[in-house]
């Protein structure tokens, strides 16, 4: 598959000439004034196969970057392998693609960065110019799924992309004519290769004057690093999930596939190409949304294992990447998700039986909102004022899948100016937990505790963390000691809830409740 895109924009000059129009003329000073065509030349192509010979087996776009020409598009073609084209002055983008119509021949793909056309032209698009992309993993048992290159031309504000996706390893490339300006030219390619665990994501970036003429890489293991993508199976949920991987920068078709749940899939990725992004779909129960989970920007390093686990416990609040609560004015907007997985995911279509937010201005209900668990809007009174805002879901399901989540906050607020944030912040309770959110009964279990949000920098006067067997009836103390604490874990098939209570430096408070946050087994 080959295809060009482009910025479109109107580019029109004002010419005087002497000839006859077609349209309208307005008669000045005794001058006639008119609107003129830009001048067209005549580009022509010929297209050479691996033997030297035309072939018609090829797909050639001419993507206009700059000058009269910067809107066109062209994709010309002829059977007889070669092929004209009349466009306007301008700069553009050329690529070809050719093969010989056997797969197993591959493709070879002709990159022109920059094709200045001033005058009638002729270009020669020679498969033989091309030089093999050679990428590896070192897996010999590893199996090829798909590749692609991208080339983007940058021209002052022009930005204009050509791309070729493959099927197949062999893959040939080549720059055609002459250099365009230093840095002006970018390319990325990516291959994604699977095994039985998982498989290979090897990418790699270039910058400079000119396209890719071949590309050799053979990364050793310990180039690379590896990247664990961990799904857990929740309590009545059926079926697989699924996952997709791509680099966070740049364009590619990155990869996706499936994952039996408890399951583990591992990928070797190359860190020189920035970081990664995994969107992970869980298994539903039937007749339920997908739930969809995103970790974007995953830093990772050659020699280093990083792991990421979706959907599992404990489920709970998050302030990772939002403030939480922001007034404007006279109204305050929260946005504060309840049912973040155990690594902070933040869910698409959380399953819940009811939720509600509520708001009290000094001790008065401001009003109630259900709804979307953590998300409300409300209109409150000018001036300064004491706030409680109470956001709680409630969903049903076995003991280890939240069965109920309290945020409570207190603080003070004035009317604003513009969007201020207000200062609110979540506990994280993040225990090590089976892939089915359980904890072995009778064991002591070192439980993680993280402030996020407006106390997550040294704000914290006072944090207390409680536990409860009983679905939170009653409470029992559990000292925080070195960032964490530490739980003697019932009997097996009882649901653990945690609560924490917190008074950031400026007196403002948060009450924290996930009921069932995990079970014993």
């Amino acid at each position: 598959m080959n295809t060009s895109s482009l910025s479109r924009r109107s580019v029109l000059r004002n010419l005087t000439l002497a000839v006859a129009l077609v349209g309208s003329t307005t008669a000045v000073g005794g001058a006639t004034a008119f609107a003129a065509a830009p001048e067209t030349y005549t580009l022509t192509i010929k297209h050479l196969d691996r033997a030297g010979h035309l072939t018609g087996s090829y797909e050639t776009n001419v993507t206009g970057i700059s000058g009269p020409g910067a809107d066109e598009v062209a994709h010309p073609y002829d059977a007889s392998g070669t092929t004209t084209v009349r466009l306007p002055q301008g700069r553009y983008l050329l690529d070809s693609s050719l093969s010989t119509g056997d797969r197993a021949d591959g493709t070879d793909w002709i990159v022109q960065p920059r094709l200045d056309l001033d005058h009638d032209t002729t270009i020669t698009v020679d498969a033989r110019t091309t030089a093999p992309v050679d990428v590896q993993p070192p897996d010999d048992s590893a199996d090829f799924q798909h590749g692609a290159m991208f080339v983007r031309v940058t021209q002052g504000d022009a930005v204009r992309e050509a791309n070729l996706v493959t099927s197949s390893s062999k893959l040939r490339v080549a720059h055609l004519g002459p250099d365009a300006e230093p840095g002006s030219v970018k390319q990325w390619f990516d291959s994604y290769w699977t095994t039985e665990k998982g498989g290979y994501a090897l990418g790699y970036t270039f910058d400079g004057a000119r396209a890719l003429t071949g590309l050799t890489r053979h990364p050793a293991a310990k180039d690379l690093a590896t990247l664990q993508i961990r799904g857990a199976a929740r309590p009545g949920a059926t079926g697989n999930a699924s996952f997709d991987l791509q680099p966070t920068v740049g364009p590619t078709v990155g990869t996706a596939r499936t994952l039996t749940t408890p399951g583990t899939a591992t990928y070797l990725v190359t860190p020189e190409r920035g970081t990664w992004d995994v969107t992970y779909t869980a298994p539903a129960k039937p007749g339920a949304t997908p739930n969809r989970y995103s970790a974007d920007g995953i830093a990772v390093r050659a020699g280093a294992t990083t792991t990421q686990t979706f959907d599992n416990a404990v489920f709970g609040p998050v302030l990772t990447d939002r403030t939480g609560v922001v007034r404007d004015g006279d109204r305050l907007d929260v946005d504060v998700p309840l049912l973040a997985d155990g690594d902070g995911h933040v869910p698409s279509s959380p399953a819940y039986t009811s939720a509600s937010t509520t708001l009290h201005r000094d001790g008065v209900l401001v009003g109630k909102q259900t709804g979307t668990p953590g998300s409300a809007r409300f209109t409150v009174e000018p001036g300064r004022a004491a706030y409680r805002l109470t956001s709680t879901v409630n969903r049903a399901g076995a003991p280890g899948t939240a069965t109920r989540v309290t945020a409570s906050w207190t603080f003070t607020s004035d009317t604003t100016t513009g969007p201020t944030s207000v200062p609110v912040s979540v506990v994280r309770f993040s225990p090590a937990l089976s892939p089915t959110g359980t904890a072995a009964a009778g064991s002591a279990l070192r439980v993680p505790v993280t402030v996020l949000g407006a106390a997550s920098h040294g704000q914290v006067r006072s944090l207390a963390v409680s536990m409860s067997v009983n679905g939170g009836a009653s409470w029992t103390r559990v000292p925080v000691e070195n960032g964490a604490v530490t739980i003697r874990n019932p009997q097996a098939g009882t649901g653990v809830s945690l609560r924490a209570d917190l008074t950031d430096t400026d007196g403002n408070t948060l009450t924290q409740t996930v009921i069932d946050a995990y079970r014993t087994q």
